[in-house]
């Protein structure tokens, strides 16, 4: 309690002498007996909108409207933003989305419509009177997630808690009460008319939470996955009774925790946690399942599964509303999971380092921590085969690094440069020059100038005659173009 902000108890004060009750609650009581120092800081209080508003005001040095329809006012003094609610009572219809909300009279009866018992104390104002109901506390001292009310009426009131069930599990370390575990089985169909933006916000907070692994298998347990994230599920599937090929379901939360522990500290490269990483990872072997094949002899393939899993992976994220920076970085990183693997087999050149590097972009270092996590094998001489072909391969990417400058490679011409050297103009025979060169950069490494230009008349004289003479016209089609324009405007 020693980590609240002293400026709550003068707002206590305050609606004390204005004859209001007013407390600390949910989140930040629960982090407080946590030890964690609590960072949002939501009230609730008998009094309603207008006269709250009147209160902030005279407290704070600004007040806002967050939602007045829902009986909420914001506020801020110094560094301190609070949020405060008046108290309400909900009702539902069975199976209806929306509740109607109605403002109450007792704290009590407010704390009996939250999610879960841990979230159901507050904290009286200004003395700091506890006030738990629903044995929160003790709740929070076992680690178990309960409900006020039943688990049942409490999802069909607001589905998402269902997502909060499985965030609350990975965040806190908690387990799930039998009932609540067969409330989320039983309605996790509910989760379809809820907001793909909603259901998102939660899955990030689990994904990001330490233990994500537990809210993913809970989700998995209970179907919940089966509506959030069918592909994951999925890859129970690809169990084999004949054990031909390793189990796809837990490899892929293995490879999630290697990858965490991968991550680095604020000042790294990779700082945790990591959305982007930890998304690559659950979703680097979702192509499985639609790729597997067995053969004749008994051995099984999964043929670009890498290259599948990236179309699965970016369709998922969108229908889940990931933003489009984070879409393309993890589709992405699961189409290259793959591509280290030959680097193990036989030495790559230097193009083909070259080529790891510039595909990978920025992603680069996200990229040696999934191929690195996605090692799981239990034969420790390949493992450690593996990791030093790494090291080997990371190693060489420093050195061309230092010597070409790789995140920044590019032809030795450049476009307005291939036009000139061969009297064209903008077209698709300049871009496959420039690739022509790029190809030639990546196996050759720097050429300089001079030699790129012999190299690209060479690339030109062995085009087709055909080829270069439509260059050509579209050059002088161009030309005559400009000279009539240039004629007319004479004429006018």
């Amino acid at each position: 309690m020693a980590g609240l902000p002293p400026s709550l108890a003068a707002l206590g004060h305050a609606f004390a002498r204005a004859g209001h009750e007013i407390a600390l609650v949910g989140g930040p009581v629960r982090d407080a007996f946590l030890g964690v120092a609590p960072h949002d800081l939501d009230l609730t209080t008998s009094a309603r909108p207008e006269q709250t508003e009147e209160l902030l005001k005279a407290w704070g040095d600004h007040c806002w409207d967050v939602g007045r329809e829902f009986g909420t006012i914001g506020a801020r003094k110094g560094d301190v933003v609070v949020e405060v609610t008046t108290y309400r009572t909900e009702t539902y219809e069975v199976g209806s989305r929306k509740p109607a909300v109605s403002y109450g009279d007792t704290l009590e009866g407010d704390l009996t419509r939250r999610d879960f018992t841990v979230n159901a104390m507050a904290l009286r104002l200004p003395d700091l009177e506890l006030v738990d109901p629903h044995g929160g506390l003790a709740d929070l001292e076992a680690g178990i997630l309960r409900t006020p009310v039943t688990a049942t009426q409490s999802f069909d009131d607001d589905p998402l808690r269902i997502m909060r069930a499985a965030r609350f599990a990975a965040q806190l370390g908690f387990d799930v009460e039998p009932d609540v575990m067969s409330a989320m089985e039983e309605m996790a169909h509910r989760l379809e008319i809820v907001s793909a933006e909603r259901v998102r916000a939660e899955l990030e907070r689990l994904l990001l939470s330490p233990a994500p692994r537990r809210g993913l298998e809970l989700m998995v347990h209970t179907g919940v996955a089966d509506v959030v994230l069918p592909e994951l599920a999925a890859l129970r599937d690809t169990v084999d009774e004949h054990k031909r090929h390793k189990d796809v379901y837990e490899h892929t939360l293995v490879v999630l925790q290697q990858a965490m522990d991968l991550e680095t500290g604020a000042d790294g490269p990779v700082p945790a946690p990591d959305l982007v990483l930890r998304l690559a990872a659950i979703m680097h072997d979702i192509g499985k399942p639609a790729t597997r094949r067995f053969l004749p002899d008994g051995t099984v393939t999964f043929h670009a599964h890498d290259i599948i899993g990236a179309r699965i992976a970016k369709k998922r994220l969108t229908a889940l509303r990931f933003d489009k920076q984070t879409i393309k970085d993890v589709a992405r990183l699961v189409e290259l999971h793959l591509r280290f693997h030959g680097y193990a087999d036989a030495t790559w050149s230097d193009s083909a380092v070259r080529r790891y590097v510039t595909d990978a972009g920025p992603l680069l270092t996200r990229l040696h921590r999934l191929t690195r996590a996605d090692v799981t094998t239990g034969n420790r001489r390949k493992a450690a085969m593996l990791s030093h072909a790494y090291d080997d391969l990371e190693r060489r990417i420093d050195e061309l690094a230092q010597a070409e400058e790789l995140a920044a490679i590019r032809p030795d011409l450049d476009g307005g440069q291939i036009m000139a050297e061969l009297g064209l103009e903008p077209g698709p025979v300049v871009g496959e020059a420039y690739r022509f060169l790029m190809d030639l950069r990546m196996e050759k490494g720097p050429l300089g100038e001079e030699l790129a230009r012999e190299a690209l008349h060479a690339w030109w004289a062995a085009v087709p005659a055909e080829e270069r003479a439509r260059a050509e016209a579209g050059r002088r089609d161009r030309g005559q173009g400009s000279k009539r324009g240039k004629t007319g405007e004479k004429g006018a």
